[in-house]
């Protein structure tokens, strides 16, 4: 053997073996990696999407206080609509009282939350779809009555 193929192969017991050039391997790409990356990235799309469409849909609620005595509770607009406007004119239109509660400072992940006094959930219902602020497809009214 030359010199330079000496250098290049180490010698064990009079077996020769290639040295390994850590650089070579530097260029590899796992090509089982790339397919994972690609999962997790289409399955953090669909998550983001999935919580978009159900951030989309308003929750019409009536909540039971005591006795006869109910309240209304609407969740899910859109945060860019002025809620206190809107709450104004249903009080005005429906003779009734109500307030924008926002529930994150109370701990709760719901953003801000129209709460009217009595079962409104119709009349909140009409108006969100009369007034164009919210389509009826995506306006779940919770409860029976």
């Amino acid at each position: 053997f030359s010199q330079a193929t000496r250098s290049a192969r180490s010698v064990y017991r009079g077996f020769s073996f290639p040295r390994m050039d850590l650089d070579a391997l530097s260029g590899f790409k796992d090509p089982i990696a790339a397919l994972d990356e690609e999962d997790a990235d289409k399955a953090a799309a669909a998550e983001e999407q999935d919580a978009r469409a159900k951030a989309e849909i308003v929750h019409i609620r009536v909540q039971q206080r005591n006795g006869r005595k109910c309240i209304t509770t609407v969740q899910g607009l859109n945060q860019d609509l002025d809620l206190k406007r809107i709450l104004k004119v249903i009080k005005k239109q429906h003779c009734c009282n109500g307030t924008v509660v926002d529930a994150d400072a109370e701990g709760k992940n719901m953003g801000e939350v129209l709460q009217l006094q009595g079962d409104q959930r119709a009349n909140v219902n009409k108006f969100l779809v009369d007034n164009e602020l919210h389509p009826a497809d995506k306006i779940k009214i919770h409860g029976h009555g």
